[in-house]
């Protein structure tokens, strides 16, 4: 089985449908629907039109049930300023939507026991990266019972192995940070316990000209898609 994973779209409509568009069996969502793009509404409604199983991330929980996002000081004043706007074009099933989704997500597959969630098993606002010390993913995985894990939250796509567990991060469909503006995506097959990162090239400008119209801060949101960063 192919499962597509997609995580991190921000409100990117164009990237998100150049994500769907990668042959698949299933799909799962990691989280952070909303906040910095323009087209959450459009997101959400795909993802629940799609029935597509979805885990809570930290920009979720901060848009639905308005707490603290817990995000990185360098995005921080984007994330609350598009917060705003973000609010202002949801509607009350939306929010709601966002507000239950489950922190985690189990699954066992051809005998692979597959753990999703957003930031750690630990905490929604703790990043998992490629650079992160033994000591401290040991830490963050809390003994979990999985033969894979799948994160998103620091929007730096990774596959790497830790003792016998396979961390795989798809990185950020709607608002890459790893120096690359093309969406980021994930296909991880289970025959052959094989993860695969999946670059892909969306109408950037179109999602730009909706930034440009609608939100605030909208020319330092504009940079940062196209620079990736």
């Amino acid at each position: 089985m192919r499962i597509l994973l997609i995580s991190d779209i921000h409100g990117n409509k164009e990237a998100l449908d150049a994500a769907m568009s990668v042959p698949h069996d299933m799909i799962v969502c990691l989280g952070d629907l909303a906040d910095y793009g323009p087209s959450p509404s459009e997101c959400i409604d795909l993802i629940m039109e799609n029935d597509i199983e979805t885990v809570l991330g930290n920009h979720d929980a901060a848009v639905g049930s308005r707490i603290e996002c817990g995000c990185g000081y360098k995005y921080k004043h984007l994330s609350i300023a598009t917060r705003d706007y973000t609010w202002e074009v949801l509607s009350e099933k939306q929010m709601n939507y966002l507000r239950h989704l489950p922190f985690s997500i189990q699954k066992e597959i051809d005998g692979l026991k597959l753990y999703f969630t957003h930031g750690s098993p630990r905490s929604n606002y703790e990043y998992m990266r490629p650079e992160t010390p033994d000591d401290e993913f040991e830490a963050m995985i809390c003994g979990i019972d999985a033969d894979i894990l799948f994160i998103g939250h620091s929007h730096q796509p990774f596959v790497r192995k830790f003792k016998n567990m396979l961390v795989v991060n798809p990185g950020s469909v709607g608002q890459p940070r790893d120096n690359e503006c093309k969406a980021s995506c994930a296909v991880f097959d289970t025959a052959s316990g094989e993860a695969e990162i999946i670059r892909l090239d969306y109408d950037i400008e179109r999602t730009c000209r909706k930034i440009k119209e609608n939100m605030p801060h909208s020319d330092e949101l504009i940079a940062i898609l196209k620079r990736g960063y």
